[in-house]
């Protein structure tokens, strides 16, 4: 039975799905400020404190496919405590470890654990809660979610400050999370998987996805840095070769890991060209604006990770009533409009130079991105998700969530190469702020192009007929789709 938004239970769902991807967003951003007592407790220098924070992503980005087809399967509420679970294992891994190497395997085993809670989160809400509520459940979701983003940072700083090894408890905190993420999930969450499922598991497309994508993922962030030798011009061509194999491998597969059919609907593909538009820009203007804010206007690590507390305020206020409103006008409108003003945030930002005050030039054009993100982020993940059939709304979140983290990888090894930020400009602040004025105008550009690519590529649902309101509407643009909801192939309301 579908949950209603406003239940006990819808409530406590809720709660556990936001708690449970808290933890893999958390863990993004926090351990960002306690690099430097690693490298001072644990030695290892540049490379190894890139690759704390690189193993990470690379092997959530390389699983996410495989994690959202497990939970698909096997069962997403099973699945997801099955990653929380293992996230915490490795979390106290890390937190234990005696070397940089043991840190960094452990740093990779927690990206596995986050590839399978990830896209369960998401998949979860799409199937437990009910057609007329699942905008408002998202745009909680992200909002709630993005808390976990903004105070990374802060509580990173507060806790490596406690003692030397305070930087192990950026970790440890993990730990009681969990635990009532566990809890939760077990009491309230229902199971929910896609019956339509048989076969086997998709081995050779998980090996393909994985790969492909941690080879393309190790060359983008290698490559700018050591000045793109050949090994690693290779390693990026395969990977690259690799998903183009992917590709085929799965158009030949009875069992996709990747159904290819989900991107006959122009709407799931619009709306995954629009997410890794703005992610892009996103990632490229907040990855510059540390480094901005620390080298050249002289604030202080936990200062600068504070920048993006007005971002968290905003979403935390408006995007439920942003999913809410989205459900009622339609996605188009949010979408094109919220990038936009994200834009002009990014302009406004390009403002920042020394000498830079916190309320005089960082408060105003945050907030205002938190405006622009609120009005784009719910209505663009509901989107993604009401655009696939329930039963494969677990695929359908990995594959947005991939497109969201690849945009960041492209745009933070990209962005600074466009702006002329080269390696040796980190060391004088004139070349620092020149560069990142530069980036943030792109970014801007590029988060602008988002906006528009969504007014001409996004449909609005059509509104369903009078007397029709007892049957739940199916967005999906191919009549030959067929949802778990319905007992026969018929067609669906196509977007006008």
């Amino acid at each position: 039975m579908a949950l209603v938004y406003a239940s006990a239970r819808g409530k406590w769902v809720l709660t556990a799905t936001v708690l449970g991807s808290g933890l893999a967003m958390l863990d993004g951003t926090v351990v960002n400020v306690a690099l430097p007592r690693i490298g001072e407790d644990l030695g290892g220098g540049l490379t190894a404190l890139q690759w704390t924070l690189n193993a990470y992503t690379l092997t959530l980005s390389g699983l996410l496919l495989l994690g959202g087809s497990l939970g698909d399967r096997m069962g997403r509420r099973r699945v997801y405590i099955a990653g929380v679970l293992w996230f915490t294992l490795a979390s106290v891994g890390c937190a234990v470890a005696p070397t940089t190497g043991a840190l960094i395997a452990m740093r990779a085993l927690q990206g596995a654990g986050a590839a399978l809670l990830t896209p369960g989160s998401l998949a979860i809400l799409q199937a437990s809660f009910r057609r007329e509520d699942r905008s408002t459940a998202v745009g909680a979701w992200s909002g709630l979610g993005g808390v976990a983003t903004a105070l990374g940072p802060i509580v990173g700083g507060v806790l490596v400050g406690l003692a030397p090894w305070g930087w192990r408890l950026v970790f440890l905190i993990n730990v009681p999370i969990a635990v009532v993420v566990i809890v939760l999930a077990r009491r309230f969450v229902p199971e929910s998987r896609d019956e339509q499922a048989t076969g086997r598991l998709d081995v050779p497309g998980a090996v393909l996805a994985s790969v492909g994508l941690g080879g393309l993922v190790y060359g983008l962030t290698e490559g700018p840095a050591t000045g793109w030798p050949a090994v690693t011009v290779a390693i990026t061509v395969a990977g690259a070769l690799l998903l183009g194999v992917f590709v085929l491998v799965e158009s030949r597969t009875a069992e996709p890991l990747l159904p290819l059919g989900l991107f006959r609907s122009r709407q799931f593909t619009a709306a995954n060209l629009v997410t890794f538009a703005v992610y892009a820009a996103l990632a490229g203007a907040l990855f510059l604006l540390p480094v901005q804010l620390q080298l050249v206007a002289g604030f202080s690590p936990v200062a600068a990770g504070a920048a993006s507390l007005p971002i968290t305020v905003v979403m935390l206020l408006l995007s439920a009533r942003m999913g809410r409103l989205s459900a009622r006008i339609g996605p188009r409108l949010p979408m094109t409009v919220g990038p936009l003003v994200a834009a002009l945030a990014m302009v406004w930002l390009s403002r920042v130079d020394a000498g830079a005050t916190y309320l005089g030039a960082v408060v105003g054009p945050m907030l205002l991105f938190g405006l622009g993100l609120s009005i784009t982020v719910a209505p663009l993940t509901s989107t993604v998700l009401a655009a696939a059939p329930d039963h494969q709304a677990g695929v359908a979140s990995a594959i947005n969530n991939d497109v969201a983290r690849v945009a960041g990888l492209i745009a933070v090894a990209v962005l600074p190469a466009l702006a002329g930020l080269s390696p040796a400009a980190y060391g004088d602040p004139a070349s620092i702020s020149a560069g990142f004025h530069r980036a943030v105008l792109i970014a801007g550009a590029v988060c602008a192009a988002g906006g528009l690519l969504a007014l001409l590529t996004i449909r609005n649902p059509a509104p369903v007929a009078t007397g029709e309101a007892a049957e739940e509407p199916h967005e999906h643009e191919d009549p030959a789709l067929r949802c778990a909801a319905c007992p026969v192939l018929t067609p669906h309301i196509k977007p006008r």
